[in-house]
């Protein structure tokens, strides 16, 4: 993909919908041209909930990033997440007809394609199919292009999601004025924003906190081994602030996110906090610890959630990176510390600022931001695998030469020599110049009938 080409991501969550335009650098980072985020008021734990409100959010976010980065927005690569998102491992086989020759990068796509045939179950669909390793022949091969054999073989990741969750969202795509070049899973881009591939190679989970869901990715060796979503997030925990201290949800978020605490034991009964009465009534008081009990106990239920989802992949693959933390959900005090005492694995928190350019703005920095930037990167390297196969898709057309016509050219007639006779001429038949075979029936009756009359006479 040639330098300059500008991709847009825009990340559909729960509580804020983001639109992030970027291109590739010169030095392979990425650089961001403009973004733009708006509330999000239709969308309930990653599902589109209310198409009208949806589309003028997408609206609001996606006229902000063209204004600031003067970008005229056509199309965009959207990220898709909820608790509906499930995975699957699936086995491909292509018998080759040609042993002989070497595997082609379109045999490959080829047996990547074909896993989008397999059926499922009414109303769901496979979203994208991510290939995991290869065999030749029964040997595992890590780039089995140019490799020779007759069966070819591969392990694919596949997830899966509805099919009418898939559709409101191109929907809501369609109906903001926009196309849709590709439908990304979100704990797949914010792995890219967020990871390196040390961490993929040693093992690691990637846990994106979001408003709605908390998002699960796990690598080893490079590759994708395991996907889920869970239907918790940070909304859940203003909720439970809100029921607990008997405050407004708008005041419950506010104390969340400046004085909230993963950790109850790291904060002191006497640190109080004041939240306003509603219309003149008293005042409540809301202590730091009582606040981060709440925090706590439902942080402890994600984990152990989280923790259940990476003993799937644990027992099999040992995570020596530990815990990548993301998204919004992951600025939250004292959360390394929770986490890393749930699952006994080694926790950091996750910034995207390694694959940014110097000159970002601070605030795409955050967290927050991991999964716009994800869909940035994410949509950068899937463009240039489908130039790639174009180029190569023209290079190996035959080359057809242009076909000419020539004119018949007439013999020249042959002059009759003077000195020969004159050729005789055959005499054209009485019967339309219909020249007859075989015997004519008629004219034998005919003549022998008149013969016997002359020799009665």
């Amino acid at each position: 993909m040639s330098e300059g080409k500008i991709i847009v991501g825009l990340d559909i969550g729960t509580t804020k919908i983001a639109c992030i335009v970027g291109r590739k650098g010169s030095n392979g980072r990425i650089e961001i041209l403009g973004y733009g985020k708006a509330a999000s008021t239709g969308v309930s734990r990653g599902i589109v909930t209310n198409i009208d409100e949806t589309v003028n959010a997408i609206k609001t976010a996606v006229d902000e990033a063209a204004a600031q980065s003067n970008v005229d927005i056509k199309s965009v690569d959207v990220g898709i997440a909820g608790q509906h998102i499930k995975s699957l491992q699936h086995r491909g086989v292509l018998m080759r007809d040609n042993r002989d020759t070497e595997i082609t990068e379109e045999e490959l796509e080829k047996l990547r394609m074909d896993t989008f045939k397999i059926n499922m179950v009414p109303g769901e669909e496979i979203i994208d199919v991510i290939p995991q390793e290869y065999f030749v022949d029964g040997e595992i091969g890590t780039t089995p292009k140019g490799m020779l054999g007759s069966k070819l073989e591969a392990n694919f990741h596949v997830i899966i999601g509805q099919t009418a969750a898939a559709m409101n969202i191109k929907k809501c795509i369609e109906r903001a004025g926009l196309e849709m070049n590709h439908m990304i899973l979100e704990p797949i881009a914010s792995a890219e924003a967020v990871l390196d591939e040390e961490e993929m190679e040693a093992g690691v989970a990637l846990v994106d906190i979001g408003g709605g869901t908390t998002d699960i990715a796990i690598f080893y060796e490079n590759k994708i081994y395991h996907s889920a979503v869970i239907p918790l997030g940070g909304n859940i925990i203003t909720e439970d602030i809100s029921k607990g201290c008997a405050i407004i949800r708008r005041y419950a978020e506010d104390v969340k996110v400046k004085f909230g605490s993963a950790v109850a034991n790291e904060n002191r009964d006497d640190e109080l906090v004041s939240i306003p009465g509603i219309r003149g009534r008293a005042s409540k008081e809301i202590s730091f610890k009582n606040l981060a009990n709440i925090i706590q106990a439902r942080m402890e239920e994600i984990f152990e959630m989280v923790n259940y989802e990476i003993q799937k992949v644990n027992s099999q693959h040992t995570l020596i990176a530990g815990i990548v933390l993301t998204g919004g959900g992951s600025l939250m005090k004292h959360i390394q510390q929770l986490a890393s005492f749930k699952t006994g694995l080694d926790v950091r928190i996750g910034y995207p600022n390694e694959h940014l350019t110097d000159d970002t703005a601070k605030e795409m920095a955050s967290p927050m931001y991991a999964t716009g930037i994800g869909l940035v990167i994410e949509g950068i390297a899937r463009a240039e695998y489908q130039e790639k196969m174009e180029r190569r898709k023209h290079k190996d057309a035959p080359f057809s030469k242009p076909t000419t016509v020539e004119a018949p050219v007439e013999a020249p007639e042959e002059e009759e020599p003077k000195d020969k006779e004159p050729r005789r001429t055959r005499r054209t038949p009485k019967n339309g110049g219909e020249k007859r075979h075989g015997f004519d029936i008629t004219r034998i009756i005919t003549k022998f009938f008149s013969e016997e009359n002359e020799i009665k006479e």
